[in-house]
């Protein structure tokens, strides 16, 4: 017997549930196939939100020969094969090729031609970012469509049609309770809380011919609520920068949120710890110079300690790092140093009482010989001129108004009103 999942696809685009954004009645897509005018296609979006289905519903309704293979199975010589079967057919071409990400730049660059010349028409799936994996010049000839996850009422939809048309063999009743639990814990994947309750119903021994599903079946067959996140794809990015953005934007309650759902997912602590070490630099820098010396201890605790205690030393450190005072000025001033001297046309000769004069007969090169020593003056300063003579006066470091570095800008003040003097 077909999985549930695969029973539950429907024939017509009236039936398919959800992404009424893009199938709604008098959109584009939905317009498309139901005049059968479709052009090359890319469906993008997380597992379980009806990439296939839309695939399997446009392959039971266009009059073009539809042709599908899978990019994880598929390889350069199944494309040509069906290259050139498609060239000597009366009818248009439909090529459906799912994961279409899993393909290299080889095999999407073999297709271009053909989608261009209309040999066949590309419907692509894929749950990457289409514009990191998927050549340039296939999208560009495409139509984007973004597919959401789908909202527990849709998924309960689904559900309740599953128990009431898909299991002839046996009657499956389940509370509204199990039901609702079953959709919020499935994170807008339908195919897993399809897979969860196939499971439910096959391990469950009926009673008078009658499977009953609780909440606690359910549960156990879901084991753990569902979590888009791919270690290596979008979830993975977008997670990590809605993490460090919280960070950044001091509020710990959502940046200890997208710790959790990194550390529940799996996501390497180390990996996390560096991203909150970075953060410390960039975002806190000197308002709080103990954020960074704080994340360096814990991320080396981490590594010491491991998990699952190391989850509170990463805690401690976020919400230390979220509720610093913030700066971001040793970001800006290394990189208005590094634009300066890459745009630097100027030889620069460092002025000979800079020089190192640590090596024995140093001043015959004059090396160090006019050096005034701060720490010889009062207050540890003394006027000098340290940068080259064509960029005396610039400055590239701005100290900021917040936390410590309102100290260190006091200070920048006093020295420079010295220099004045």
């Amino acid at each position: 017997m077909e999985p549930l999942a695969r029973r539950m696809r429907p024939t017509k685009v009236e039936d398919i549930v959800g992404q009424d954004h893009i199938l709604g009645k008098g959109k584009m897509l939905r317009r498309a196939i139901e005049t059968d005018r479709l052009g090359s296609l890319i469906f993008y979006g997380p597992p379980g939100t009806g990439k296939t289905t839309i695939a399997s519903v446009i392959a039971n309704t266009t009059e073009a020969l539809f042709r599908q293979v899978n990019a994880t199975e598929a390889g350069k010589a199944d494309l040509r094969s069906l290259i050139v079967k498609a060239k000597y057919q009366e009818k248009r071409t439909v090529l459906f090729i799912d994961e279409i990400h899993r393909f290299n730049k080889a095999q999407q660059d073999y297709l271009l031609p053909f989608v261009e010349d209309g040999t066949v028409i590309l419907i692509g799936a894929t749950t990457e970012n289409p514009f990191f994996e998927v050549n340039g010049a296939l999208l560009s000839r495409s139509i984007l469509f973004e597919l959401k996850p789908l909202s527990a009422g849709a998924i309960k939809q689904l559900i309740h049609r599953a128990i009431e048309e898909r299991f002839s063999e046996v009657e499956v009743k389940a509370s509204e309770e199990a039901i609702t639990f079953l959709a919020e814990n499935a994170a807008g994947d339908v195919r897993a809380a399809f897979n969860a309750m196939e499971l439910a119903v096959l391990s469950t021994p009926p009673r008078e011919g009658r499977v009953t599903l609780t909440e606690e079946i359910l549960q156990e067959c879901l084991q753990k609520k569902v979590l888009r996140y791919d270690k290596k794809g979008n979830e993975h990015y977008d997670t990590i920068s809605a993490f460090i953005k919280s960070m950044r934007g001091s509020n710990p309650d959502a940046t200890v949120y997208y710790l959790a759902r990194m550390l529940e997912a799996g996501e390497d602590p180390k990996f996390i710890a560096r991203r909150i070490m970075i953060c410390a630099a960039e975002d806190v820098s000197n308002a709080d110079p103990q954020a960074l010396v704080l994340e360096t201890v814990a991320s080396e605790s981490v590594e010491r300690i491991g998990m699952p205690e190391g989850r509170i030393l990463l805690a401690q450190a976020t919400l230390y790092v979220a509720c610093a005072p913030k700066s971001n000025s040793a970001y800006l001033v290394i990189d208005a140093a590094l634009e300066t001297v890459r745009k630097d046309k100027e030889i620069v000769e460092i002025s000979s009482y800079l020089r190192d004069a640590h090596y024995q007969d140093a001043t015959v090169l004059s090396s160090g010989v006019g050096y005034q020593y701060p720490h010889d003056f009062p207050n540890h300063f003394v006027p000098q001129q340290y940068l080259p003579d064509h960029l005396q006066g610039k400055s590239f470091y701005i100290p900021s108004d917040s936390g410590y570095e309102k100290q260190l800008a006091t200070w920048q003040r006093l020295i420079r009103k010295k220099k004045e003097e």
